[in-house]
């Protein structure tokens, strides 16, 4: 028996356009993975599109047909042995040939294939493998023409990208460039063997309250006889807990009890523990093939009960209700293969130091790469994973549906082990086209999966039928919804069952972002308001010093959305004083805007956790994390990474513990209700993700004039017990007198626990544009060792907002201060000599200060 062996091919490839036909216009790729237009920009033929306009000088490429070649020599291997090229991806529609002989045809980017090549004829010295890929943008439009039958309607992109299984967001979305890829996106090797380890997967239940932890080990091997197998299960700690060696024909299944197992946790609310899974073929003491993967053991469960509010909707993990605060995901780069494994780390690191506990994989990108989930195993992230449909009435003949199927397959068994994947969903704002085109469907009338194909819906047969078919089959008590948004075929917008896409605010008829919390749902999947990046992003795109300005071209080519300079000058005018719109001034009022409407949105929801069995809003998911290229968008981390404001504002609200106050509005939060009001109404809470009560916390309650700085009532303090994991109610509905002569104040609220502040938030008049902020005797020191930033001030500043850049972080920003408060920022990577700017609102200066 041989040792396994695998030969990478990921050096030595060429490539050229098919229809140029000619033999000397070989292009070096410089590695694989790749895709044709990073092969293009190596070698100079195209720029780099996330630079100015650059992206329409590059969208001739997906016009092209393209081929790859690479010649190889086979490896040594013994009689008996099989020899196996493996492709985990091709981008899209490839025809692959070893030695002129045709061993594979291929049109969806999102499985793998092994194609057997032990009887093809290999020369020992040279072997030539060539892909040809076609223009995926012509084949696509191919497959539409060819299905008359079929109603191809998409939101966003283009009709035609739905009849072929490729990433939706590279036909072009409102947050990202139109760049149709070719490629091969993934590893390609040459593998041989006399037996292999084919898969090995863990299947579960866990005790919540023993922690004691049943399943089996279920092991499939490739090999022409029996083989023997090793399985070892080792614990966190190192420690074995299981060994065990079987003989294995083609599968077994191996029992295994874990008592009072080491769980995993989602970040904040315990360990993150992981065992090693090992399975190795053995043949005597030697290893013929091995695979190792880390797994958690952990349950989960979504809560979908009936109450006072409709229909509850939330994860449970290991008995403990999670609010799931966090946000949604995209592709963070047009080209996969430029997005590194540190990259991958940092962005989600990103995640839990801002709090956030979820992330959404959205369905028009594609089914992340491993080093993605691996570390959100280690984080303590939860994946909700769509599967990859988005915003589209999607086709349904057979071979459509056997493509669907086999993809869904193979990375339903791909992402299995991970503990951090909690939910599955069919899609993305795919229900939104049946009910805005009221295509067919009768959710409660019609179960007959056959009957939907034959619909103008035949995406219901995908979404409700073979996808929780193929995940039930593949991964046993895995959850799965239908789409997102989805509430049991009710309308896509019912507050009171399943998930929402909040798009009222921003969208639709552009409602105050103050009153998110008026308008969400049980689970609210996707909402959000845009910004620009910072100064310094805006610097790396765009190159001439005549476009940095709002309104220039480049400006409105960096932002994909619909109107978006409508929309964002409608939401800055009536909220801000506009006095000034240079490009730094409109960087601050976007960005101070996006911080202002992520408060809002978080505290509020937060708020309707509530308690057990009254948890009104499951959890807050904004769209979104991160940037595909650099751009004005609803990201919070930008593409180089650089936080805006909003990501500091959901990291104080989705702190594990966080004091709100909240004044009560009138109905038209584009007007001040009088200046002077006779009286207000307030609320006050604490939000706590806590697993434990927390006895006698402070809350320190001031009432501070906006003109003069100066307190007009006593400082407040009231004791409270705050509950675990839940919102406690310190005032509601509570009036304070307000007489006429007293000016616009800011409630500033402090929560003290054992004498440290941990949390403070603010309420301040709306809009801002009435407010005046002259001489708020602000002032910010940088200490010696440049690293610290203090800040104080005599009057109530506004949104002070520090310009950040790649390699520059802080620790707080967007900050309101407050007289007789200290604040402490601390800073990471401000260079000798380097000025670190600084604007508030209504900030008296022009230009932005330096430090």
């Amino acid at each position: 028996m041989s040792l396994s062996n695998t030969v990478e091919l990921n050096t030595g490839w060429q490539f050229r356009e098919i229809d140029l036909g000619k033999s000397d216009s070989w292009l070096p790729v410089p590695s694989i993975p790749s895709v044709v237009h990073m092969d293009l920009i190596h070698n100079k033929r195209i720029p780099d599109p996330s630079l100015d306009t650059n992206e329409l000088d590059c969208q001739w490429v997906e016009e092209k047909s393209w081929r790859y070649m690479l010649e190889f020599a086979t490896p040594s291997r013994k009689i008996g042995d099989k020899a196996v090229i493996v492709f985990e991806g091709l981008d899209t529609v490839a025809t692959v040939k070893l030695n002129g002989n045709e061993i594979l045809k291929s049109d969806n980017m999102f499985v793998s294939h092994r194609i057997d090549i032990t009887t093809q004829h290999l020369d020992t010295s040279h072997n030539t493998l060539e892909i040809d890929f076609a223009s995926a943008a012509r084949y696509a439009r191919g497959v539409e023409k060819d299905h008359p039958e079929h109603w191809f309607i998409a939101h966003q992109g283009e009709s035609t990208r739905m009849g072929l299984r490729k990433a939706q967001y590279h036909w072009g979305w409102d947050w990202g460039p139109r760049l149709v890829t070719a490629g091969i996106w993934r590893p390609v090797r040459l593998e041989t063997f006399s037996s292999r380890v084919e898969d090995v997967s863990v299947q579960y239940s866990v005790d919540e309250k023993s922690k004691d932890c049943q399943g089996i080990i279920d092991v499939h091997v490739e090999a022409n006889a029996q083989v023997d197998v090793w399985l070892g299960l080792q614990g966190p700690d190192g420690s074995s807990v299981l060994e065990k060696q079987i003989t294995v024909e083609k599968s077994a299944q191996v029992p295994f009890t874990l008592r009072k197992a080491s769980l995993w946790y989602p970040f904040g609310y315990g360990e993150q523990s992981l065992y090693t899974l090992t399975c190795n073929i053995v043949h005597g003491t030697t290893i013929i093939d091995n695979v190792r993967r880390k797994v958690g053991f952990r349950k989960a469960e979504l809560v979908q009960e009936k109450d006072s509010y409709g229909k509850s909707f939330y994860v449970r993990v290991n008995g403990i209700d999670i609010f799931a605060g966090g946000s949604c995901w995209i592709p963070a780069d047009p080209f996969i293969p430029r997005i590194s494994a540190q990259r991958y780390r940092e962005v989600l690191t990103a995640m839990v130091e801002s709090n956030q506990v979820m992330t959404r994989i959205w369905g028009g990108g594609i089914y992340e790469e491993d080093i993605f989930y691996e570390v959100c195993d280690e984080l303590g992230i939860l994946v909700w994973q769509d599967f990859m449909f988005a915003c589209g009435s999607y086709p349904a003949f057979p071979d459509f549906l056997d493509s669907v199927e086999r993809e869904a397959r193979q990375n339903v068994r791909r992402l299995r082990h991970h503990p951090s994947v909690v939910l599955y969903a069919g899609g993305n704002e795919n229900y939104y086209i049946q009910e805005t085109y009221k295509l067919t469907y009768d959710y409660a009338g019609d179960k007959d999966p056959q009957s939907w194909l034959k619909s103008s819906f035949p995406s219901r047969y995908i979404f409700e039928h073979l996808l929780p078919k193929v995940l039930a089959e593949e991964s046993p008590g895995s959850i799965y919804h239908p789409d997102s948004p989805w509430g049991d075929g009710n309308p896509i917008l019912d507050d009171t069952v399943g998930d929402i896409h909040q798009w009222e605010v921003w969208h639709g008829v552009m409602k105050p972002y103050q009153i998110y919390g008026e308008i969400g749902g049980r689970f609210n999947s996707e909402f959000g308001m845009e910004a620009a990046p910072h100064i310094s992003t805006i610097n790396q795109s765009i190159s001439d010093p005549r476009e940095k300005h709002p309104s220039s071209w480049t400006m409105d080519f960096h932002n994909k959305a619909g109107q978006q300079q409508r929309r964002l000058a409608s939401y800055i005018s009536e909220n801000f004083k506009v006095t000034n719109l240079d490009l730094n001034s409109w960087v601050y009022l976007t960005q101070l805007l996006q911080s202002e409407a992520m408060h809002y949105a978080y505290r509020s929801w937060r708020r309707q956790w509530g308690k057990p069995s009254q948890r009104q809003c499951g959890g807050a998911l904004v769209w979104q994390l991160n940037d595909t290229w650099p751009a004005t968008s609803w990201a919070i981390v930008d593409y180089y990474l650089v936080k805006k404001p909003s990501f500091y504002a959901m990291k104080r609200d989705l702190s594990p513990l966080s004091v709100a106050v909240m004044r009560k509005h009138n109905n038209d939060w584009t007007k001040l209700f009088p200046s002077r009001p006779d009286t207000i109404e307030y609320d006050l809470w604490v939000s706590s993700s806590k697993a434990t009560h927390i006895e006698n916390a402070t809350i320190e309650l001031r009432f501070i004039s906006i003109r003069t700085g100066q307190e007009f009532l006593p400082t407040q303090h009231k004791t409270a017990r705050i509950e675990a994991n839940s919102c406690t109610t310190i005032l509601d509905n509570t009036k304070l007198d307000c007489p006429l002569d007293r000016d616009a104040f800011v409630i500033f609220a402090k929560l003290i626990i054992d004498g440290n502040v941990v949390s403070r938030d603010y309420d301040w008049p709306q809009p801002y544009r009435y407010l005046s902020f002259e001489d708020r005797g602000l002032g910010v020191k940088l200490n010696e060792s440049r690293n610290q930033i203090s800040i104080s001030a005599t009057r109530p500043v506004k949104g002070l907002i520090f310009g950040e850049r790649p390699g520059l972080t802080l620790s707080d920003n967007s900050i309101d201060v407050m007289p007789g408060e200290q604040y402490i920022v601390d800073v990471d990577g401000l260079q000798e000599g380097e000025a670190l700017t600084w604007k508030y609102l209504g900030q008296a200066e022009a230009p932005t200060c330096k430090l």
